[in-house]
């Protein structure tokens, strides 16, 4: 029986640059760095979480990067947060960029999509809490 998530893999055509990207421009953390003849093995993390992203050398175009008037279209991987206008715009100071000038507002909270140095989406969102909601 199957127990958990793992790994999710973004595709990356400069490894560096990606970690940089993820953990200074959005604050996760490196969690493996692990160099080996076959290839480097690099993921990141939220704090807390035993979900990992792999950043995954591969040639451009190899992922799902943004498309002009592409419309609504998640990213692959899809991070929470618990105050998200508050987290755009630490984002945005860091250099981030995003695929709407703003967050916006949808019916199970807010919602908007930063954009990676390979063009790939990162879908961050804030749920709506109900009562009763931990």
């Amino acid at each position: 029986m199957l127990t958990d998530i793992m790994y999710v893999t973004i595709y990356v055509t400069d490894q560096d640059r990606a970690l940089a990207f993820y953990t200074e421009g959005l604050g996760l953390q490196k969690r493996v760095d692990h160099r080996a003849p076959e290839g480097r093995f690099l993921t990141v993390g939220t704090p807390g979480s035993a979900v990992e992203i792999v950043l995954w050398p591969h040639a451009a175009s190899s992922g799902q990067p943004v498309r002009e008037g592409a419309g609504i279209a998640p990213g692959p991987v899809f991070l929470e947060s618990d105050d998200l206008r508050k987290d755009f715009e630490l984002f945005r100071e860091r250099g981030v960029t995003f695929d709407q000038p703003e967050p916006v507002d949808y019916p199970f909270g807010i919602r908007i999509e930063a954009v990676d140095p390979d063009g790939n989406r990162i879908s961050l969102r804030r749920r709506v809490r109900r009562s009763g909601d931990a």
